[in-house]
């Protein structure tokens, strides 16, 4: 067994200064959505916005004395990037840190905030590593890998436990899973706090799902393209170490879309208040693409808010969109004066409310006397959507949503 319950708590013990017991949330909105009763730990609200600092911490509190000196490597998007740094700053140890150039600006300045050097390599997480491998290979310095070692699972593990203890009646754990380092931290502290009979389920991107495949065949399996927007779970191959704890002590792998995690994202803003990263949300997209199927308690892990707000802000909007919040049309009308408010006039009677409008008058399929008017609205949902479109047409305007 990789470790004991009484090791784990002597690991949340060494953590009790650096790592805090984030707190774990009540959510009316899903338990309505999923079924049944529905507790958010907040992770989000951890220091450096993730769970990393706690594996982070744990690992290079136990490096030699001369592994101390020498200094540490790490590679991470952004999430680990911080956690290590903010660690090594208690530590008093030097750290580099490898980040992809597709990391998010403010993730980069956060990392070097906390004091770490930072070297742009490789366009994702798995080629950042293979930089720092080789950095590793020619100074001597170990690398604090993000989720493949003892260590780092142990620490993560200590997330499980205050799950435990503030959730004693949890029958099911949703955690994003990347690598797996937190996925087999918390299964294992989960099992080995409440017993056997509570679920922990993973929770991937369906573009990049590594984890399905690998503990089918029981070895890592890279994969070999990824397409996300949560790049803290964008991990090609995952860990030898995770995967073999997740497959003896995690249920089951679930999956989620873009568009799901888009709607997460939305209602946590929304109804829960919490900003937290794609990501972070996937267990929340879970919980209501598989609403009438859980078993209750329910706890969903929030694991980093470290978002980029420019990303945030595209994000809801497709989040808005996704849930028919949010609706684009384009209509052709004669370009004579008078036609936009006429239509802005229409759209006003549906109820919906206008944000930008956009004209056309230089496209090859438009006649000389021709505009396209382009129009961005804020809706009601779907059926709203559907009214607006369908009283546009009643009215003669020939409608091309988008």
């Amino acid at each position: 067994m990789p470790f004991t319950l009484e090791e784990l708590r002597e690991c949340a013990s060494a953590l009790g200064n650096v790592a805090s017991r984030t707190p774990i949330e009540f959510s009316g909105a899903l338990s309505d959505l999923a079924g049944v009763p529905v507790y958010l730990k907040c992770e989000n609200l951890q220091r450096g916005g993730s769970f990393k600092i706690r594996g982070a911490y744990t690992r290079m509190l136990n490096l030699s004395d001369e592994e101390k000196a020498a200094g540490v490597l790490a590679a991470s998007a952004g999430n680990h990037a911080q956690g290590v740094a903010l660690a090594a700053r208690y530590l008093g140890i030097r750290a580099t840190v490898y980040m992809p150039t597709t990391a998010a600006i403010p993730k980069v300045e956060a990392t070097r905030g906390y004091g770490a050097e930072t070297i742009l390599a490789g366009a994702t997480v798995d080629e950042a590593l293979e930089a720092a491998s080789k950095d590793s290979e020619r100074t001597g310095r170990t690398i604090v890998h993000p989720f493949d070692h003892l260590d780092i699972v142990r620490g993560q593990a200590t997330l499980g436990l205050e799950i435990a203890e503030q959730i004693p009646d949890a029958q099911t754990v949703l955690v994003p899973t990347g690598g797996g380092g937190l996925l087999a931290g918390i299964s294992r502290a989960i099992h080995l706090s409440l017993g056997r009979e509570v679920d922990v389920i993973g929770v991937q991107a369906q573009g990049a799902a590594s984890y399905p495949d690998s503990i089918a065949r029981g070895v890592p399996v890279p994969l070999s393209r990824m397409a996300t927007m949560a790049d803290g779970i964008a991990v090609g191959r995952p860990g030898d170490v995770p995967l073999e704890i997740v497959r003896r002590e995690v249920d089951r792998i679930d999956l989620v879309s873009e568009e799901e995690m888009s709607q997460a994202l939305l209602l946590l803003a929304e109804r829960a208040k919490l900003v937290v990263e794609p990501s972070g949300a996937v267990g929340v997209a879970a919980a209501i693409a598989g609403a009438g199927t859980w078993k209750g308690p329910l706890v969903i892990v929030l694991t980093g808010g470290n978002i980029d707000p420019l990303l945030l802000m595209r994000v809801l909007r497709h989040g808005m969109t996704s849930a028919g919040r949010f609706l684009t049309v384009t209509v052709r009308v004669p370009d004579n004066p008078g036609n936009l408010a006429g239509l802005l006039s229409h759209l006003a009677a549906t109820g919906s409310n206008v944000v930008t409008v956009r004209h056309s008058r230089t496209s090859p399929t438009l006649a000389v006397s021709e505009v396209d008017i382009a129009v961005e609205m804020e809706t009601r949902g779907a059926e709203h959507c559907e009214t607006v479109i369908a009283e546009l047409a009643n009215a003669g305007y020939a409608v091309q949503p988008q």
